[in-house]
């Protein structure tokens, strides 16, 4: 606040003491002369079968009344939901339209889409908003322009009946000019269609489609009918050199008066820091025709103040255009002294290495189904995403509005801004058609609009694109704007083609789940691990290389959001995912199951951003995502709700550790150790504060889960400048002292960082146990026998032995689900972890959580999930496993039971195949052994032989 007085202060005594400006001159004066708010009540008509301009209803008054800056939804226009409601989007799973178990949810009144939020009221098509106004006679001889700030989004006007134009900017205000109009009262009719017509940017495009904002008809955001000089600036780029300490602007003047007139030009640059040495203003004289572009070069001093995510520090340009024949025009705009480029294969700010650290931001705003274009909503989220230790969000194609850009300025976001666009599933780019042209007007709109904003740092087409010439279109386009303008980076797409001319690369390749890759990633397919990295995949590239869409991990649905739902997008997925839970008889188990998989969707992670962070010359990474994604089938890969609130089960605290300007890393090559091993691995760093760590004392230490330090360690002080892949000493440590089966906490600490891994250590020998119990794989003649006398059985299987329809054909794996199992049609896993009971008697000798760690790697990749109901529906497991939330089956790993005489546990996992090799597995079979042989192993839920022989091959 005490910024924003200071600013204003200053504004006020420059403008009265050096322009000698009057309140008549401003262009949006306070007594309003210069700008009339459009706002409030309109007119409104729908034309679903297109007969406006035919009858021509800019003639006429509209019958309807609706409210704006606005939505057609949320003033409650539209169409109820039914199974035709024309939607925006592909849907790749069709299962909904045509299964029984969906009938309920097609039936009309009860209708709910399971694919994304699902709107009060739905249209796509034509309509009609109409409004008087009345030109003040001041405004005679002036330019007069009408300024929708944001519309959704072909807009055709007229004015008393005549027609003014057309626009379709996705990204900017449509802005028509409207000189000439006579004062006295006069009709503005607009025509708003949100159909794809003469080109198409995709249906899947999050600046049109109905699996992000939704494909909304409407205005939004700033609505009025403004009036300059008839000379008057018509646009400012400003383009900063922060090693000529000056900055070019390249002012255009437009000329509407007919006459060639002479005109002088004010520029005096201001910063609202206090102590900041005050500039000195700077005065040029030129003659204008019609349109005129002034370049003049401006000194910032001797040490101008340098924009960053750590120094967010802007100027505003003041610029005053004074003429005889007109009169006074003045604008303030926004600019940073930056320099954004790259240094070999990573990023620098104003010189300095960076690492991008990056979510995606797509579009999603269920109060209201369109972007906010307020301050306070964009610097929220902003400071939301600063405290998760991000400084970077990806715009995944489509642009903010303004607002976004100046809430990024002020906290020191880098952005990515892409130009409306996912050429993909329908769409096409480089092919020749209409959008081709769209593409490189919609980039220039967008850089006009803001590229003042030293947050926009990075710009691509869009979001992977498809098309048979798209290389050659994509690439002319990168050379097209590093010639045109060099204020920020560039790049084809965003996830590919990887192409020499671009800035930098944009790739799927460098994260630990590839699409489609199923069970054979690294984080199911390899023992776990922190020491691989991207260092082999981009030692091949010139310029740094951003990680694209890296997570998608998914969360089991948090069904308490549902109440948040009170805008004109409802959650009517959740509905149907936690009927599903309820009906399987699980919907107690709602808040496990969030809480679970929430700790696993986590620990993946910090997998896959600690691989970023590791790898020497890296980019960056862009998560996908710190929030959720409600379309495409229903993508839950936040730790945030949509809503940008968190789920409770990890805090930004925790999460920046991990995720960071400065993170301590250790590379271990394991995360299960013997207790006759030595723990040994280095300890790196990746530094991108600041400054210089100057002098620190880096330390660590091994504790058990009471808190009791068992290992410490000291390593040599130092200072350590901004890189990464910084080796700062090694862990070794040998684990003999450890005596009990434990989990161990890792810690470094680094000045005022600090990072945490758990690893597991278990007895090289296990204590004799007295055997008590029959240990097999199938129930055998002996095992039948022997529970049949009142004995007690382990059954093993072995993984691929159970049956399909008992559970077998489900694809279980270590991490969380990838994106969603409707999109991707299955990929494997299909699962969200464990859930138990820590305290279980049964895993007394086999430390855990409740929830998916490191431990269970070796347990889940050697397992199949059991269909309990396929058992018995009393059953309550052991060791549970989280289905998809779409067919929430309840599934377990290990249960017990009585059969007969008989006690068993039946293990999903199998624990005897190389054993040797698999502590985890020789520890847990231990654990269970230890139980079965104590008086708590006392089954309540009693089953048939045969359901249990009935189970496996």
């Amino acid at each position: 606040m005490k910024k924003l007085i200071s600013l204003l202060c200053i504004v006020v005594m420059v403008f009265a003491f050096i322009f000698h400006a009057s309140a008549q001159s401003l262009t949006t004066g306070s007594k309003g002369d210069y700008h009339i708010d459009l706002s409030g009540s309109w007119f409104f008509q729908v034309d679903s079968l297109d007969q406006g301009i035919k009858q021509q209803w800019y003639n006429r008054q509209l019958k309807e009344k609706v409210t704006l800056p606005g939505s057609m939804t949320t003033n409650g226009k539209g169409n109820n939901i039914t199974v035709s409601t024309p939607w925006t989007g592909s849907i790749e799973d069709s299962t909904w339209f045509h299964n029984p178990a969906y009938a309920k949810y097609r039936v009309p009144g009860n209708v709910k889409v399971p694919f994304w939020l699902q709107p009060d009221k739905y249209y796509k098509g034509a309509a009609w908003y109409q409004k008087s106004i009345d030109v003040p006679k001041a405004w005679q001889g002036k330019y007069i322009e009408l300024y929708i700030e944001r519309s959704h989004w072909e807009t055709t006007v007229w004015v008393d009946g005549k027609p003014v134009g057309m626009q379709n900017s996705l990204a900017t205000a449509h802005v028509f000019e409207l000189s000439g109009l006579k004062p006295g009262r006069h009709q503005i009719t607009v025509l708003i269609d949100n159909r794809v017509k003469s080109f198409n940017v995709g249906q899947n495009s999050h600046s049109i489609s109905d699996h992000t904002q939704s494909n909304w008809n409407g205005m939004v955001g700033r609505l009025s009918l403004n009036a300059k000089p008839a000379i008057y600036i018509n646009d400012i780029q400003l383009y900063p050199n922060i090693k000529a300490k000056q900055v070019t602007a390249r002012v255009s003047i437009r000329n509407i008066t007919g006459k060639a007139g002479d005109v002088s030009l004010n520029l005096l640059a201001l910063s609202n820091k206090p102590g900041t040495a005050k500039l000195k203003p700077k005065y040029v004289t030129r003659r204008v025709t019609k349109n005129t572009v002034v370049e003049v070069v401006y000194p910032m001093g001797d040490h101008p103040l340098l924009w960053s995510e750590f120094t967010p520090d802007t100027y505003q340009m003041l610029v005053k255009l004074s003429s005889k024949q007109a009169g006074v025009d003045q604008s303030i705009v926004t600019f940073g002294m930056r320099e954004f480029l790259t240094n070999g294969t990573q990023f620098t700010i104003n010189g300095q290495p960076t690492f991008l650290r990056g979510s995606l931001e797509c579009a999603e705003f269920p109060k209201t189904g369109y972007p906010p274009t307020d301050l306070e909503s964009w610097t929220r989220i902003f400071k939301i995403c600063r405290s998760y230790g991000l400084n970077h969000l990806r715009f995944h194609s489509w642009c903010p509005p303004d607002a976004a850009f100046e809430a990024a300025d002020n906290l020191g976001f880098y952005l990515q801004i892409e130009c409306s666009s996912w050429a993909n599933q329908g769409a096409t780019i480089g092919d020749g058609k209409a959008l081709d042209e769209y593409i490189y007007n919609e980039s220039r709109s967008i850089v006009k609009a803001y590229g003042n904003h030293p947050s926009f740092c990075m710009m691509a087409y869009g979001n992977e694109p498809a098309g048979k010439n798209m290389v050659k279109y994509l690439s002319d386009f990168v050379t097209y704007w590093k010639a045109r303008d060099q204020r920020r980076l560039y790049t084809t797409g965003a996830g590919w083609p990887i192409r020499n001319e671009s800035n930098f690369n944009s790739t799927p390749l460098p994260r630990i789940q590839q699409w489609g890759q199923g069970l054979k990633s690294i984080i199911n397919n390899e023992a776990p691990r922190s020491d691989y990295d991207w260092a082999d995949i981009i030692k091949k590239y010139k310029h740094p290389t951003v990680s694209h869409e890296i997570g998608q991990w998914c969360v089991y649905p948090d069904f308490k959001e549902i109440s948040q739902y009170d805008g004109v997008l409802k959650a009517k997925n959740f509905e149907i995912f936690k009927d599903q839970l309820e009906k399987n008889g699980m919907g107690a188990l709602s808040e496990d199951f969030l809480q679970a998989s929430g700790k696993l969707q986590v620990l993946c992670y910090k997998a896959d951003i600690e691989a970023a962070l590791r790898t020497p010359g890296f980019g960056g990474f862009q998560l996908l995502g710190l929030y959720d994604f409600p379309g495409q089938g229903t993508a839950l890969v936040g730790v945030l709700n949509p809503f940008w609130k968190d789920k409770g089960y990890v805090t930004s605290k925790e999460y920046s550790e991990f995720c960071n300007a400065v993170v301590p890393l250790i590379r271990l090559p394991k995360m299960i150790y013997l207790n006759n091993e030595t723990l040994s691995a280095p300890i790196e760093i990746a530094q991108f504060g600041a400054a210089t760590l100057k002098d620190v004392a880096p330390s660590w230490d091994i504790k058990n889960e009471k808190g009791d330090i068992l290992f410490q360690g000291k390593l040599n002080k130092t200072s350590i400048q901004p890189s990464n892949g910084i080796k700062l000493g090694d862990i070794n440590v040998a684990l003999a002292g450890v005596k009990e089966p434990s989990k161990l906490k890792i810690t470094v600490y680094v000045a005022n960082y600090q990072n945490s891994w758990d690893v597991f250590v278990y007895p090289e020998i296990l204590p004799a146990i007295e055997q008590q119990t029959v240990i097999s794989q199938t129930l055998d003649q002996k095992a039948i026998e022997t529970l049949a006398n009142g004995g007690k059985v382990l059954l093993t299987l072995k993984k691929g032995t159970l049956k399909p329809n008992k559970g077998g054909d489900i694809a279980i794996g270590f991490s969380s689900i990838f994106w969603n199992t409707a999109w991707t049609k299955s990929q494997p896993p299909v699962t969200l972890g464990i859930l138990c009971d820590p305290k279980n008697p049964a895993l007394k000798e086999f430390p855990t959580q409740a929830y998916s760690n490191w431990q269970w790697w070796d347990g889940i990749t050697h397992s199949n999930a059991i269909i309990l109901t396929e058992v018995s529906a009393t059953i309550k497991p052991i060791v549970r496993v989280i289905d998809d939330w779409v067919t929430a089956r309840p599934l377990g790993l290990i249960f017990e039971c009585k059969v007969g005489k008989g006690r068993l546990i039946v293990s999903g996992i199998d624990l005897l195949t190389d054993q040797e090799k698999r502590p985890e597995a020789r520890q847990l079979l231990y654990s269970l052994k230890s139980y079965m042989n104590t008086d708590s192993f006392s089954p309540a839920v009693e089953v048939n032989l045969e359901k249990i022989t009935s189970l496996y091959k």
